[in-house]
């Protein structure tokens, strides 16, 4: 899936994603990231069940609005103790398709919103 229309004013903004990457600014990643609309790192997991709540305060460290949680090919959701970190803070979490978190990412970062997106691959 290709993203053609360049909208938001954030530095890292996606523009194609499939099964197996996205592609950010022309950099293609193929394992797990975090991107925001002014941040872009590495994301220590090495799939949907390795993740720990850990993974989740590092996200709450940087204090989003709201967290994209992309689970890949398919929407598999995570055990709520997983997600407390986030969700005891008032961060808002949307779980989806690694897809979907792209496309809502593009969006939600367009309308100026503090948004994160935790894409698994």
């Amino acid at each position: 899936m290709n993203f053609h229309l360049d909208v938001g004013e954030g530095t890292y903004k996606i523009q194609r994603v499939d099964a197996r990457c996205v592609t950010i600014n022309e950099q293609v990643y193929s394992h797990s990231i975090i991107v925001m609309p002014e941040y872009l790192s590495d994301w220590a997991v090495e799939s949907f069940e390795t993740l720990d709540v850990e993974h989740f305060k590092r996200l709450r460290a940087l204090r989003p609005e709201v967290v994209l949680l992309g689970t890949g090919q398919k929407i598999r959701f995570p055990a709520p103790f997983l997600l407390a970190p986030l969700t005891n803070e008032g961060i808002g979490v949307e779980v989806m398709d690694t897809r979907a978190a792209c496309r809502t990412y593009m969006i939600l970062m367009a309308e100026g919103r503090g948004v994160a997106a935790a894409l698994l691959f």
